[in-house]
This record gives structure tokens, C-alpha cells and sequence, in this order.
């Protein structure tokens, strides 16, 4: 995990710069959303009033006219950590992504309770149907779900296969050049995965990434999303709403590091907030393929304490 560590070092050096960030790191969780909400604001702001770079004209390519290898755009991946990426698959072309491996360990967010849990396989894969537009669909292939309440050392186990994701990203802006870029991705889950593992029901959502080019070779990702999802115990629904900042930066070449904070705040009295810090390395030793590896660290009771992954990414 070294390389991991080192990633962390580069991008929390520029949190620590930030006064509103570093707040929110060593001041606890009191003035955790306004924090978020004023970085998101603040990003919203420059992407809104800044000029997209003019780009050259690719709108006659589609999933059947695909873009020239020449005029694709720089390989970039949803992962690794909780973010999304404005850019969008080139038209005609395809790529997968996704984890390897998932290991989340959870003994704080239920009393007297330890939760262990492990995906293995959960890839996305992606199709470019325009050239700022294209459709995703996520699965995962194996989950295992175990449950042992400590006091009674009682164990409940869960296998098979995950709900089923489709998505589809919409670029705004900034596809193909500029300072910033913005897109919308609706989502919907579909209950492909047995009970214990899934919730058997329908679900969906939307999803708003900002990315904005800092000084120093930075990038940050300012990132909010309405989820509409079941609620735990009974049969209504309610509203969901993660938001997250991610600063990422090269570190050598072929090599990023990656640090985020992470919200997510529910209006079901049922479902505690949750905040978590994570950090990430992502290694390309070749054009347009990625390894990743993350952890994701809970920063409240509510948050799984850690979840370690490792993750893949090809386009073609």
C-alpha cells in the first residue's frame, strides 16, 4: 500500500491548504454539510461562468460511425474511489471497468453486530452511442454477505448474484477540452440479486459530476446526486443525498493519486448520515488500461470502519 499512501500525501497536501477542507478533516462533523455545500456551490460557479475551449466538431460520430483513433479523447475511468467523471466513452467505441475485488469489514453500524462482506467481479461496461453520451450497465457477479451478532454468536450468511445498474452519462460541457466539464447520469437498479443480498426492489437516481482544473497540476471532482430508495423498514420510499469533493494529481507518470470526503445524508429517520475519507492509486503501464487499488476509511459510527478494493479498466 505504499504507493496508495504516497497518492494520499500529494492530494491531502493540497486539502491542507484548503481552510474550508481542512475544517472539515480535523474539526469533526458539525459543520460538515455546510462545508460541502459551499465547495459545491463555489465549483458550480466557475463551471457555470467559465468559457468551454473550443473543440474540434466530432457530432457526426455515432455507435455506428465510431471516432477515429486520432481524434479520441484521454483514456478516463468512474473509479477508482466514489466519484464519477464528466467524460464520457468516444462514439462507436467500448470499454469495461470495475472492481476486481471488494472487502468491507463493518462492526459500528449496527449494535452488537459484525458485518463482513465480499464482492468479487463487479464490472461496468460501457458503450459510446454519441459523442457526449453514452449507456453503462453494472452488475456483480459474486457477493457474499455474512452477519454474526457478537453477544449471542449467532451467524446469518447471504450469497449470489447483485442488482443489475444501468446508466447513462449525458456530457454538458467540456468533453473535449476547457477548464471544466460537467455531466448528468441517471441511474436505475434493477433486483437481479437475491434477498439478504439486494432489497428486492426498484431504485434509482441521478448523478451530477463537476470536474474543475486546479493550479499545480491538480484536478478536483465536486460531485452530488439524488438517490430515490426504499426504505429499510416499511414500504415507502425516500430521498437520498451523497455528495463528495475529490482531489486527485499525477504523482509520476502513468501513476495518480486520489483523496476524497464523502457525505451521504438520507431524509429517512431510519438511515444515519454517513462520511467517510477515502484514498486511491490508479496505475496506467499502458495506454488505455488501468489497475487501481483504494481503501475507504469511516469517519462516524454510521460509516462501514473500512473497505479495501482493487479494480481493472480497458477501453477499446
Amino acid at each position: 500500500m505504499g504507493f496508495l499512501w504516497w497518492g494520499a500525501v500529494g492530494a491531502m497536501d493540497f486539502l491542507s491548504r484548503n481552510s474550508l477542507l481542512c475544517a472539515f478533516v480535523h474539526g469533526g462533523f458539525t459543520m460538515s454539510k455546510v462545508v460541502l455545500k459551499a465547495m459545491a456551490g463555489v465549483a458550480l460557479c466557475v463551471g457555470i461562468t467559465a468559457a468551454p475551449a473550443s473543440a474540434q466538431d466530432k457530432s457526426q460520430y455515432t455507435l455506428f460511425n465510431p471516432t477515429p483513433k486520432d481524434q479520441m479523447r484521454d483514456f478516463s475511468t468512474d473509479r477508482p474511489t466514489k466519484s464519477n467523471v464528466p467524460y464520457t466513452v468516444d462514439a462507436g467505441h467500448f470499454q469495461y471497468e470495475g472492481d476486481i475485488f471488494i472487502y468491507t469489514y463493518d462492526n459500528t453500524s449496527t449494535a452488537d453486530t459484525t458485518n463482513i462482506s465480499w464482492v468479487i467481479g463487479n464490472p461496468t461496461f460501457k458503450a459510446g452511442l454519441l459523442n457526449n453520451l453514452d449507456f453503462e450497465v453494472n452488475f456483480s457477479a459474486f457477493n457474499s454477505v455474512q452477519s454474526t451478532i457478537r453477544s449471542a454468536g449467532t451467524t446469518t450468511a447471504f450469497t449470489g448474484f447483485g442488482d443489475t445498474i444501468t446508466r447513462a452519462k449525458l456530457n454538458l460541457w467540456g468533453n473535449d477540452g476547457g477548464t471544466t466539464a460537467m455531466a448528468l447520469i441517471p441511474y436505475g437498479k434493477w433486483p437481479t440479486a437475491p434477498q439478504g443480498v439486494g432489497n428486492r426492489f426498484v431504485e434509482g437516481g441521478v448523478i451530477a459530476p463537476l470536474a474543475v482544473s486546479l493550479p499545480g497540476g491538480f484536478t478536483t471532482i465536486v460531485m452530488g446526486e439524488f438517490d430515490y430508495l426504499k426504505n429499510p423498514n416499511d414500504a415507502g420510499y425516500h430521498a437520498n443525498f451523497p455528495a463528495l469533493i475529490n482531489v486527485s494529481r499525477q504523482i509520476v507518470p502513468g501513476l495518480t493519486g486520489y483523496a476524497e470526503i464523502y457525505a451521504n445524508w438520507s431524509t429517512s429517520r431510519d438511515v444515519r448520515d454517513i462520511y467517510t475519507l477515502d484514498f486511491a492509486d490508479a496505475w496506467s503501464p499502458r495506454p488505455n488500461f488501468q489497475l487501481d487499488v483504494g481503501i475507504n476509511i469511516g469517519l462516524n459510527a454510521a460509516a462501514t470502519p473500512y473497505q479495501l478494493y482493487m479494480g481493472i479498466a480497458q477501453r477499446f
